[in-house]
């Protein structure tokens, strides 16, 4: 089936209790045995729950994998990943990512005892010379948060394959509507649900796709023994959520390259980085590994962070808040606010300073989004 139908029937079909058409919400926490040591196909939400198993199976589907599984939140399914790992061993992640995964990785796994360094992964060889023999992962973020850097998956995969070390790849940005990082050879994809494929601002989690059955049976053990699976109430809305994804994509997309053309034209705006324009350096990766761009991107305004606080205080349709992938559009400011917890030093050596802003847009009309940022910026 192609990706609009496994959006909409991906993982289950009428419900055999009574028909119904939407995966129901069985808000239970546990389920009856059939007998004396004899359980059903389900016995306590925390082990599995048939609103969570009718999600993971779409998200699978959608991925190209053939098991998933949902968390909480996003970060409770990068810990769940993470909990692979034991001391001694050494993770290889990207040096421009997410600020709660870095402060995940550098408050927490590397006081278990996990080695953790972080690469420039453009640069295949900084990869290559970073591998040791006890490496265990190469975590890759594309395009990256909030600088949009690529990573060449293929490359990655073929080199850590090479060296028979797992890969991760964080996806939430393009969902597999326009990436499908199994299919270019990564082992492990990441989804903040929060973000895009929930699509709603009104739902928190986080997913896991594998097509390796042994590595699908740790996580899964990982999954209960951890206690971080996501409520069958929040697994329906972002089964809800996955039903329109395709066409909240391509609106996405749409929209966000429009805003992004029209910044590169103001003289307050120092660069726009979009892999849809051409003038970024990875333009051309961007058209082999993936067929749209999403609609997060960030740009650096000139005049610095004092120019950015008057752009931030002025808008009015964009909303300053933290997030992305919802049906409105945001604006937010991430050297203080959503990688806050990075140290100065390693933001700045990633690339991320104070003059940058980053904006998810939404669904709303381009130009509509278009006149509130030309207002905006007569005050900066």
């Amino acid at each position: 089936m192609r990706f609009e139908t496994l959006a909409i029937h991906g993982g289950h079909g009428p419900d055999p209790a009574y028909g119904a058409v939407m995966q129901p919400i069985y808000q239970v926490s546990t389920f009856a045995f059939r007998g004396v040591q004899e359980p059903g196909p389900y016995d306590y939400t925390r082990s599995g729950n048939p609103t969570r198993a009718a999600l993971e199976k779409c998200l699978a589907a959608l991925e190209g994998g053939d098991h998933g599984f949902v968390f909480a939140t996003g970060m409770a399914a990068e810990t769940a990943v993470l909990a692979l790992f034991e001391a001694g061993d050494h993770l290889i992640v990207h040096n421009d990512l997410y600020g709660g995964t870095y402060r995940l990785l550098t408050s927490v796994v590397q006081k278990q005892g996990i080695d953790v360094n972080f690469v420039n992964l453009r640069d295949l060889d900084a990869l290559r010379a970073a591998i040791r023999p006890e490496t265990r992962l190469i975590w890759t973020e594309t395009p990256t948060n909030p600088l949009m850097n690529l990573q060449d998956l293929p490359a990655v995969a073929a080199i850590a394959h090479e060296h028979n070390v797992l890969t991760l790849c964080d996806n939430t940005f393009l969902t597999p509507y326009f990436q499908r990082p199994l299919d270019l050879g990564i082992d492990i994809v990441l989804h903040s649900t929060t973000k895009y494929i929930n699509g709603h601002s009104d739902v928190v989690g986080g997913a896991v796709i594998v097509r390796d059955a042994e590595l699908a049976e740790r996580l899964k053990f990982l999954q209960n023994a951890l206690g971080v699976a996501q409520s069958p109430m929040d697994c329906f809305l972002v089964l809800r959520g996955v039903k329109t994804l395709p066409l909240r994509m391509e609106a996405h997309h749409r929209n966000a390259l429009i805003v992004a053309e029209w910044l590169e034209g103001q003289s307050k705006v120092d660069r726009v980085l979009h892999p849809g324009l051409k003038s970024h350096p990875q333009y051309e990766l961007a058209q082999r590994q993936m067929t749209g761009c999403g609609g997060t991107f960030s740009f650096r305004v000139r005049g610095g962070q004092d120019a950015v606080f008057r752009l931030l205080g002025a808008v009015r349709l964009f909303i300053l808040a933290e997030s992305l992938g919802g049906v409105e559009s945001l604006i937010e400011h991430p050297w203080t606010m959503t990688h806050a917890s990075m140290p100065d030093d390693a933001k700045t050596e990633a690339g991320i300073t104070p003059d940058l802003v980053r904006i998810s847009v939404g669904l709303e009309h381009p130009e509509d989004l278009i006149a509130d940022l030309q207002q905006a910026f007569q005050k900066v």
